[in-house]
């Protein structure tokens, strides 16, 4: 196989290469003095099997240019089989028509994708799954639950037993993944229920669940400028329960969420390395990064052997 990282997250990258032990590909991707993105594949390729990694995270629209004009080069050189690996897909919350003369960017990325020459995709966590069927493509949609679980079993577990854990979805739409968790752990669930007055504006109506005295842990796949989970958590505090953490999947943490998740009742945010961090979250006591390089490695191996990808969550 051969790895190709782009600019995104290139730690990341790194990262699955010694997992993999298997060297980055020599490639050449910059921009011309008008922005322009210039790629050039500095290695035979031809007839291979080539994954390529690139979040398409802040700034969006550079990362995703960035990934298609990759995704171009390796098909006009020949590769036998690209797959796009994009542990963090943007547009994903576009996934619908939320309004008349709105748009489902979404199925915009999707297309563009793969009109430039993926024939597979891989990521993590999409926001809403069925996204996959807006690709003609094969798309294998990991999950971060067994990374998340290993590491709440061991932060919490040994100190609180799972009867005292009580896994909190922050909204109704995030049920199923807080679930899967709390199934894996033994834990109990409870759901927030809460109503959206404007795009990043929530506020926190009911808790579903008894929470009082419980080790609460929220679980979500997105904290963009984390509003949701503070409010969550100051209702959950209100409620009784004796501490508040949180995993997230993808750490967007646009704006000032790493101050309003400083100063917000949320002992502990843990998210994964999907999206490269800000120096905002590198000096953050409340953020903690997990790294999901493993499981994307494994995944990487599975699919270029051609063996099985959903037996790591078995």
């Amino acid at each position: 196989m051969k790895l190709i990282a782009g600019n995104s997250n290139r730690p990341l990258a790194e990262a699955v290469s010694a997992y993999l032990n298997a060297p980055l590909t020599r490639v050449n991707v910059r921009r011309f003095s008008d922005m322009e993105v210039f790629v050039e594949i500095e290695e035979n390729i031809r007839g291979e099997d080539v994954f390529v990694i690139q979040s398409t995270s802040f700034p969006a629209n550079d990362n995703l240019m960035e990934l298609l004009v990759i995704l171009d080069a390796l098909r006009r050189a020949s590769a036998r089989r690209v797959t796009a690996v994009v542990p963090y897909y943007g547009y994903a919350r576009q996934d619908r028509k939320t309004g008349p003369r709105t748009p489902i960017s979404a199925k915009l990325v999707s297309n563009l994708i793969t009109t430039a020459g993926a024939h597979r995709l891989l990521t993590i966590d999409l926001h809403a799954g069925q996204i996959q069927g807006f690709f003609d493509i094969p798309v294998d949609n990991l999950f971060s639950a067994p990374v998340f679980t290993a590491d709440i079993g061991e932060q919490y577990g040994k100190k609180n037993g799972a009867s005292e854990v009580m896994i909190v979805s922050p909204d109704v739409g995030g049920v199923l993944r807080a679930r899967g968790i709390a199934r894996r752990i033994g834990a109990d669930l409870a759901i927030i229920d809460k109503r959206r007055e404007r795009a990043g504006v929530s506020a926190v109506m009911n808790i579903i669940g008894e929470v009082r005295n419980r080790v609460c842990i929220l679980v979500d796949d997105i904290v963009d400028s984390a509003g949701t989970l503070c409010n969550a958590a100051d209702a959950l505090m209100n409620a009784g329960a004796e501490s508040v953490a949180a995993y997230v999947t993808h750490g967007v943490l646009s704006g000032g969420a790493a101050g309003r998740i400083a100063a917000s009742p949320i002992g502990e945010m843990v998210i994964t390395d999907s999206i490269q961090a800000t120096e905002a979250v590198r000096v953050s006591d409340k953020l903690r990064p997990l790294t999901i390089a493993p499981l994307i490695g494994e995944a990487i191996r599975r699919i270029s052997e051609e063996t099985s990808v959903s037996s790591l969550f078995n």
